[in-house]
C-alpha cells in the first residue's frame, strides 16, 4: 500500500483520499492510472481499518459499500465549475452557481431542495419521508460541516 499506509482510522483514510483525489483526479489535472490505484487501495485501507475497529462483517460490508457509493458520487461532480461540494452529516450538499450544471447534478443522482436553494445526496440508508424545515445552516450547527470542494471563479469587471 503506496497511499493510505499511515491511517489508521477510517476519518483519516476518507481524509487522505480527499486529499489525493484533488491532486491526481484526471478532472483536476491528474492522470487515469494514478486515481484508479488511489481508488483501489481506498477500497482496501477503508477494510483494513473497518476489520480492525471489531465490526461484524455485515457492518464492514454495509461501511464499504457506503464509503464507495459517497466516493462515486462526489468524483462524478467535483470537476463542475463555480460549485461548492460539502459533507454535512450523511448527506452531500451542492451550493454556488449550479444552474448550469444542473444536468449533470441530476445525472450523478441529486436531488434539488427548492427550499434551500441546493442540491442534496444522500444514501437510501438516510432517505426521509418528509421534508425538514431547518435551512441549511441549521443543519450544518446540527450535524457539522466539512467542505469538500469549492470552486469559486473570481469574476474581474472591465468597468
Amino acid at each position: 500500500m503506496k497511499f493510505f499506509q499511515e491511517c489508521t482510522t477510517l476519518d483519516e483514510v476518507k481524509a487522505t483520499y480527499k486529499k489525493l483525489a484533488m491532486q491526481h483526479h484526471p478532472d483536476m489535472g491528474g492522470d487515469t492510472a494514478t486515481m484508479q490505484e488511489v481508488n483501489k487501495e481506498y477500497a482496501f485501507a477503508s477494510a483494513r481499518v473497518l476489520k480492525g475497529a471489531n465490526l461484524s462483517e455485515e457492518e464492514t460490508e454495509h461501511q464499504i459499500r457506503f464509503s464507495e457509493e459517497y466516493r462515486k458520487t462526489i468524483e462524478q461532480i467535483i470537476h463542475l465549475p463555480e460549485i461548492t461540494i460539502e459533507l454535512v452529516g450523511f448527506w452531500i450538499w451542492v451550493t454556488g452557481n449550479t444552474y448550469p450544471v444542473r444536468k449533470e447534478l441530476k445525472t450523478a443522482g441529486l436531488f434539488f431542495a427548492s427550499k434551500k436553494q441546493a442540491w442534496y445526496y444522500r444514501s437510501e440508508d438516510y432517505k426521509v419521508t418528509k421534508g425538514g424545515k431547518k435551512t441549511l445552516d441549521e443543519i450544518r450547527d446540527k450535524y457539522g460541516s466539512e467542505v469538500i470542494h469549492s470552486d469559486k471563479r473570481k469574476v474581474i469587471s472591465l468597468a
